[in-house]
């Protein structure tokens, strides 16, 4: 447990620390938001420095390889006697996809700053780079092992722990094309709903803080209930758990710390470049700690916040009327009359609701047993 807090510590002061300064960056070099004409309670945020999610990587980065330097030292001193984990597959994967992730949401904020306009990569340009990174991600995670001989992730369908759907049905080769297919409706539903949710000064960092933080209980207790810590027909047969409740915490102490800047008013917006790799991140997550559809749960507010925009786009070209006033549903809140601050904070209650949930369905299996 140790290297978990460490790790989510570090990464918050780093975020925490480093995020004045880049701030400064970015205003220098007038790297700012462009913002949509519609969106007028917004016009204020014109020129806001953008791509704080490269602080959050960054932060991320720091605290996962720094809390494992750190620990490595101290046991080789013999000044520190505590189980911690190795730099394991599991985590560098997720690492992976906040990294590439990262990058796609980086090109598509500073093509938004070069030609000054609120669109940046073409929607063709973003799922190009969305599905390289994915491809990668979901090959390494299935075909290569670990020291141990275990590949991260399963072609089993999974809730709070694999179902029997399992995806090897159609043969090896189809089940590896079936499993990327999977693996790519995940990351890219969880990153672009992330990148949907950031409308808002803290709206996407506050909720994800929340589902991070989850994940970090989640593998955690795999971690604790494992199979090879405490063999049984509930144990969870999760590779590396520990380790990724190190980098989940990681993740989850970067935002919390880029949040200090980030609520309102927002000093700076986290752009594509943080929400596009958060997303990544939370389904690389449910992936690889088998949890799969649990993290529609987990995530309720970003399927709530996505579903208004399907439901909107579905009901003006069927019938040519909008169910709301504006898309995404915390804009419609927006021209109802609410405060951007008022929205937040109902919508943070959301998003604590639906993690609330999300562990209740975990921890059922053990609840039962008491």
């Amino acid at each position: 447990m140790v290297d978990v807090l460490l790790a989510g510590g570090i990464s918050m002061a780093v975020a925490l620390l480093c995020t004045k300064p880049f701030i400064a960056l970015l205003v220098r070099r007038r790297w700012g938001q462009f913002i949509r004409d519609d969106l007028v309670h917004h016009h204020v945020k014109r020129g806001k420095p953008t791509m704080g999610g490269v602080v959050i990587i960054a932060a991320v980065l720091a605290g996962y390889f720094g809390s494992h330097a750190l620990l490595l030292a101290l046991g080789a001193t013999g000044r520190l006697w505590v189980v911690h984990s190795s730099i394991s597959l599991s985590a560098l994967l997720v690492l992976f996809l906040l990294a590439g992730l990262g990058l796609v949401g980086f090109l598509d904020d500073y093509t938004k700053i070069r030609k000054e306009r609120s669109l940046g990569l073409t929607s063709k340009q973003k799922l190009t780079g969305q599905t390289l990174v994915t491809v990668v991600f979901a090959v390494a995670a299935l075909l290569v092992k670990d020291e141990q001989g275990v590949s991260p992730a399963s072609t089993a369908v999974s809730f709070i722990r694999d179902t029997s759907l399992d995806l090897a049905f159609a043969g090896p080769v189809v089940a590896v094309l079936l499993f990327i297919a999977w693996s790519n409706v995940l990351i890219a539903g969880a990153s672009n709903g992330v990148n949907i949710t950031d409308g808002l000064d803290g709206l996407a960092t506050g909720a994800s803080v929340m589902v991070f933080g989850a994940y970090t209980m989640i593998s955690f207790w795999q971690f604790s209930e494992g199979c090879r810590n405490v063999p049984g027909p509930k144990c969870y047969d999760v590779p590396n758990a520990l380790d990724l409740a190190v980098v989940s915490c990681a993740i989850a102490g970067a935002c919390f710390g880029f949040l200090w800047w980030n609520t309102s008013p927002a000093q700076i917006i986290m752009g594509d470049t943080g929400s596009l790799s958060l997303g990544a991140s939370m389904a690389g997550l449910a992936i690889l700690t088998h949890t799969e559809l649990l993290l529609v749960v987990l995530g309720g507010l970003f399927v709530i916040v996505t579903a208004s925009v399907i439901i909107q786009v579905i009901s003006f070209k069927t019938t040519g009327m909008r169910v709301f006033r504006i898309a995404p549903l915390h804009h419609h809140f927006e021209m109802v009359g609410w405060s951007e601050v008022t929205i937040v904070a109902r919508f943070w209650i959301i998003a604590g609701i639906c993690v609330a949930a999300g562990l209740a369905l975990f921890y059922r299996e053990w609840i039962a047993t008491l």
